[in-house]
């Protein structure tokens, strides 16, 4: 399989750091059909958890939110990387932006166990268009 990397859109929302909370959230959009590529969630202060979505479809995201009244903060775009885990991948793809001179400010990633990788990168959206096109030759399809 190798690595591919494509764009892909994220969104996000902010909710009550509560028990449950993820549940509610993860199962309400299941239930209306939205498939989600990639999600982070993190503490934003001490009572509040913002969740980064990223969907497969961001218009039926867009319809979930809108039926549930949830509120987005988005679309935003990053690069969404998933292949073979071998070693040095994360190191190629990096290597390959900064020959580009692309700056990764953030990423993140996971492997499956079984020989896969996942991994999300984040640049600056001037420099989003050059991302892709120095790794133009991983590049699929946009989600």
């Amino acid at each position: 399989m190798g690595t591919q990397v494509r764009r892909v859109n994220y969104f996000y929302v902010t909710v009550e750091d509560q028990p449950g909370e993820g549940f509610r959230l993860f199962t309400r959009l299941a239930e209306m059909g939205v498939d989600l590529v990639a999600f982070t969630g993190v503490p934003v202060g001490p009572l509040r958890t913002q969740f980064t979505i990223f969907p497969a479809d961001k218009d039926k995201l867009r319809q979930a939110a809108d039926q549930m009244r949830m509120t987005l903060d988005g679309p935003y775009e990053a690069l969404l990387a998933q292949g073979d885990d071998e070693l040095g991948a994360l190191a190629e793809m990096h290597h390959i932006l900064f020959d580009a001179g692309v700056n990764v400010y953030a990423s993140s990633g996971a492997s499956d166990g079984k020989g896969a990788f996942g991994y999300v990168i984040y640049v600056k959206p001037e420099q989003m268009d050059k991302a892709a096109e120095a790794l133009g030759a991983l590049m699929t399809a946009h989600a």
